[in-house]
């Protein structure tokens, strides 16, 4: 049961963001930029690293969500490489660029201060630039503060995998604006 009142039947952020629509605006249009805005990042990519940091947080309504989206943006709903991802980065079947990415948005998750100049070199050895980079570190940073929002409020986190399936796709497909 949430801690505040949230209208009946909006799940997860959704729900939070109703209770105080001013706040939840500005979070749906950083979302909306940080994930479908321009990057050289595709949004599946950026998907699976809000996923990637939701999961590292034990946060089981953003990594459900954005698992969802990202499996719906990169595959068309073939969640391999997401459940890959989760259980194990080292042998995912995503790109060297990606895994050096996702370790870096891993060491943000721990702490800002995590992220060491190896992460960085390590990025780059694989082709990241510093947009590329920049945009990481800050979904990562982002993601670990919606986490905090949703579990800090308790949010309703829905049991059913459908449900996450029907919002990663709307995710996909219409943004964060909708």
């Amino acid at each position: 049961m949430p801690h505040i009142a949230v209208p009946e039947n909006r799940p997860g952020i959704r729900g939070l963001m109703a209770s105080k629509p001013s706040s939840g605006r500005k979070l749906s249009e950083l979302a909306q930029q940080l994930l479908r805005g321009d990057s050289p990042l595709t949004p599946g990519e950026r998907e699976l690293i809000a996923a990637y940091v939701s999961t590292r947080n034990e946060t089981r309504y953003c990594a459900g969500s954005h698992g969802a989206a990202a499996a719906h943006a990169l595959s068309g709903g073939d969640y391999t490489v997401v459940d890959a991802v989760r259980l194990d980065l080292a042998t995912a079947p995503v790109s060297a660029k990606l895994r050096a990415l996702l370790e870096l948005a891993g060491q943000v998750q721990v702490s800002g201060l995590a992220v060491t100049e190896e992460h960085i070199a390590a990025a780059r050895a694989e082709g990241a630039d510093d947009e590329t980079i920049h945009d990481t570190v800050l979904i990562a940073a982002a993601f670990c503060m919606y986490n905090r929002y949703v579990d800090g409020l308790a949010a309703i986190t829905p049991d059913d995998p459908a449900v996450y399936d029907e919002i990663g796709e709307n995710l996909a497909a219409k943004g964060y604006l909708s």
